[in-house]
């Protein structure tokens, strides 16, 4: 009987949609897309990444930029402090992340994806591909605002396209951080609260505004050993916004680059596993 009506309907001009397979690339673009539509929408999910860090910008360079002494910036505190600003960005990639999953999996758009015949990763990969664009755009909003408050690139070309890798990179870490997150907390709400008091002191635990070996010995080697340091102090020399650094800071800052190597590749090691296994347990509640 129902195969009757399937070629009733058929006879009557209402074809099915032919199912086309597809693989794991094309299917997370299309996931991609989808998020990039939805900040399309709704554009003030932009903010993070456009106002709220040139705002940071203009409150450091020109408020609290006169009584916070460099030495060795070519351009004084503005240039050194551009670093610090694109490595605390690239690192709220994660959330980014953390809320736009929860969200999705408390609209239930998460169990709609994974009703279709997709691969299971696509979710996660399209929501890792786009939340890897969006933080680009708040690079690119920073280099920009960099360029009109003095910040130059004093390096080489190659050195720079490496620093802006190392950001990349990091943010890559970042997002399984946010995954993880996003599929263990059970509201919007408790991820904001749970990152805010988080990603906040550990982006300011950091040389991100300030130099480090002002700080209390105890408290400079934490920041020193913290890895947002790292990033940023390798991001600082790539670029050639850093003197010299100081001969008693801590190892990651004399071996930077592949100090933030290290960091990144054991964090993805670490994070990426309990984070699918969060989602997985979490979607399947």
């Amino acid at each position: 009987m129902s195969t009757d009506t399937g070629v009733r309907q058929t006879a009557s001009g209402l074809a099915r949609p032919q199912i086309q397979r597809t693989g794991l690339l094309r299917q997370s673009l299309a996931i991609t897309r989808r998020n990039l539509i939805h900040i399309k929408r709704m554009p003030e999910m932009l903010m993070d990444v456009t106002i709220q860090p040139v705002m940071f910008v203009l409150l450091f360079a020109y408020v609290f930029g006169g009584s916070i002494a460099v030495q060795g910036s070519p351009a004084g505190y503005r240039e050194w402090l551009m670093a610090g600003i694109m490595g605390q960005t690239i690192a709220f990639a994660s959330f980014v992340v953390a809320v736009g999953l929860t969200a999705d999996i408390d609209k239930g758009i998460v169990d709609r994806m994974r009703s279709l015949p997709i691969h299971p990763s696509a979710v996660l990969v399209g929501r890792s591909i786009s939340s890897l664009l969006h933080s680009s755009i708040g690079i690119l909003v920073m280099s920009l605002t960099g360029l009109c408050v003095g910040w130059r690139i004093r390096g080489g070309f190659v050195d720079a396209v490496l620093a802006y890798l190392l950001l990349l990179l990091w943010g890559f870490a970042m997002i399984w951080v946010g995954i993880l997150v996003g599929s263990a907390m059970r509201s919007v709400e408790s991820v904001n609260g749970l990152m805010f008091t988080t990603m906040f002191p550990i982006t300011f635990l950091a040389n991100t505004f300030a130099p480090s070996e002002h700080m209390p010995h105890w408290l400079r080697v934490i920041a020193e050993w913290n890895p947002i340091s790292a990033l940023v102090q390798a991001v600082r020399q790539l670029w050639g916004n850093a003197g010299p650094v100081p001969a008693d800071a801590q190892p990651p800052l004399h071996h930077p680059v592949l100090t933030t190597v290290i960091w990144t590749v054991g964090l993805t090691l670490v994070m990426a596993p309990l984070a699918i296994r969060a989602f997985n347990r979490r979607v399947r509640d």
